[in-house]
């Protein structure tokens, strides 16, 4: 992974800022606005994620992103017109990218398979799960190497067989480096982090979950698939200052009995909005539950929704945050 040197963190906290260059006004009489430089010197880079390394001799010209969370990683740097395709959202792109993301050719709603992935002639495939570059679907990274193409794979997402990337906002920051590196930008990536910091410090200073428990719950009916001790969550939750109920288990995510929910009875639910299980349906079953319905939280109606998008390691995790402390004090817990 690619680390360039730090410069002092003093810009004010504008998460993922994107450092789009400024426009000229399109009335009469009006200059042509000057195309957008990318520097090309540094070149070549080498990129390394889940054992596997790709050579990139200049930035990238039309990469592909495969799930959510890289496809926002290329939107918060300012490069959707270095990109020839996307796939597979989770939930809905954030209104600030919007407009650029709509520029961008959806290849597929999930991944899509090599013949559809080649059709956009990529020269970079940027994906945030391993299992992009399964056969059914773009194809494994060596043979799209054999063909010229770069890729890179969130370190978060190289599942078993490889080394764990810690969850950190560190290393957070350290994939979008990378990517920043990768086409020649590495300035728009420091500036990200620099806004990020400085968010996440005016969090430390508040912490408005303090002295206050609370359950993440991503998806599940029979059980509750909870946000865990070594993940996104247990990342926001800490940086907010409230504890996480279920801390003491390992991983990012784990599967946990209603047993033990109503057990550590919390004082507030973080509800994870997906289009496969929205924060609605989560609410809806937990006030039906005979025994749900008495938690605390269901019945003071603490509840936080995030997007799923800003649960999970990526450019939104500091977001996230700001989120939840937000929607914490609101709730007042007392």
């Amino acid at each position: 992974m690619i680390r360039p040197s730090r410069r002092t963190r003093t810009l004010p906290a504008l998460l993922a800022l994107p450092l789009a260059l400024t426009t000229l006004s399109a009335c009469a009489g009006a200059p042509e606005p000057e195309p957008r430089k990318v520097a090309d010197d540094g070149f070549p880079v080498e990129v390394t994620s889940c054992d596997f390394t790709s050579t990139v001799t200049a930035p990238p010209e039309s990469a592909v992103t495969m799930n959510q969370g890289a496809t926002e990683v290329m939107l918060a740097l300012d490069l959707a017109d270095h990109m020839a395709g996307t796939a597979y959202l989770d939930d809905a792109v954030p209104e600030r990218w919007q407009a650029a993301y709509d520029e961008v050719a959806v290849l597929s709603k999930e991944y899509p398979d090599n013949e559809t992935l080649l059709a956009a002639e990529p020269d970079f495939v940027y994906s945030s799960y391993l299992s992009a570059f399964d056969a059914d679907a773009a194809g494994p990274r060596d043979e799209l190497a054999d063909l010229g193409i770069a890729t890179y794979n969130s370190p978060f997402g190289c599942g078993e067989g490889h080394e764990r990337a810690e969850i950190a906002f560190d290393s957070v920051w350290g994939e979008i480096e990378t990517v920043a590196t990768a086409f020649g930008v590495p300035e728009r990536a420091q500036a990200i982090e620099e806004g990020q910091q400085a968010a996440l410090d005016e969090l430390a200073d508040s912490r408005p979950g303090e002295g206050h428990t609370a359950f993440w719950f991503d998806s599940g009916d029979k059980t509750a698939f909870a946000g865990a001790g070594q993940g996104g969550p247990q990342l926001i939750l800490d940086a907010v200052g409230a504890t996480n109920v279920f801390a003491d288990l390992e991983g990012s995510w784990a599967d946990v009995s209603w047993e033990r929910v109503v057990k550590a009875d919390p004082d507030v639910i973080v509800l994870a909005d997906a289009s496969w299980s929205t924060a609605d349906d989560k609410i809806a079953l937990l006030e039906k539950d005979p025994a749900l319905k008495e938690l605390r939280a269901v019945r003071a109606g603490a509840y936080v929704v995030v997007p799923f998008s800003e649960s999970t390691p990526g450019v939104r995790l500091a977001d996230g945050a700001v989120s939840v402390g937000a929607q914490l004090a609101e709730l007042n817990l007392g």
